[in-house]
């Protein structure tokens, strides 16, 4: 069994007023564009966001086709790290797909080659380009990661790929991601221009 964890508790300060996470993306919300991709290689979906979010997260994942668990941020101020140990604490099993909720071009048949990888390890996570990690499109054992993830939160860091150099990962490089997925799938939408564009190419 497989849970997909879509992180959103951000502020989408780039984005403006509205909460781009539930925004409308060519017609449906941007987080349940990112939960349908991920719908097919997952059994159940842990969302994390802030409590005020709550309601209209719920409202566009209505309908979705696997169990939902909202997974709310006690501190809404420690970023992103800290909404991956909220999501993770929340999987009920071993593994777990983190993502962040403005990727509406996730793969995913590169999610369940990351699944295959993590199998035996703590983690699966690609590495493309200049050598960039990309932890908010990785397979982690959901209590590990948890546990590494509150680790460095205590110990005052913010960095969202420190946790990841204390498990046991394999890394994806990038002709074995391209085997699976286009480097679309780890483009994140972060302002009105962005969102635009990404609408443009799901026309």
């Amino acid at each position: 069994m497989r849970t997909g964890v879509i992180i959103a508790g951000g502020y989408s300060t780039r984005f403006g007023e509205e909460d781009k996470a539930v925004a409308s993306l060519a017609g449906t919300p941007l987080i349940r564009r990112v939960a349908d991709r991920m719908s097919g290689v997952i059994d159940s979906l842990v969302v994390n966001c802030r409590p005020e979010q709550t309601a209209a997260l719920r409202t566009a994942l209505d309908g979705y086709e696997h169990p939902i668990t909202i997974a709310e941020d006690a501190d809404c101020d420690e970023g992103p790290m800290s909404g991956i140990m909220t999501g993770l604490r929340a999987a009920e099993t071993e593994y777990a797909f983190v993502a962040a909720c403005d990727m509406p071009f996730l793969e995913p048949a590169l999610i369940d080659r990351l699944f295959e990888r993590a199998a035996g390890r703590d983690a699966a996570v690609p590495r493309v380009g200049d050598g960039w990690f990309q932890p908010t499109h990785a397979v982690y054992r959901a209590s590990v990661m948890a546990d590494a993830c509150e680790a460095a939160l205590a110990e005052g860091s913010h960095k969202i790929i420190d946790p990841l150099f204390t498990l046991d990962y394999v890394v994806l490089g990038e002709d074995e991601v391209r085997e699976y997925a286009t480097l679309d799938t780890f483009e994140n939408i972060n302002t009105p221009d962005e969102f635009a564009r990404a609408a443009e190419q799901l026309r």
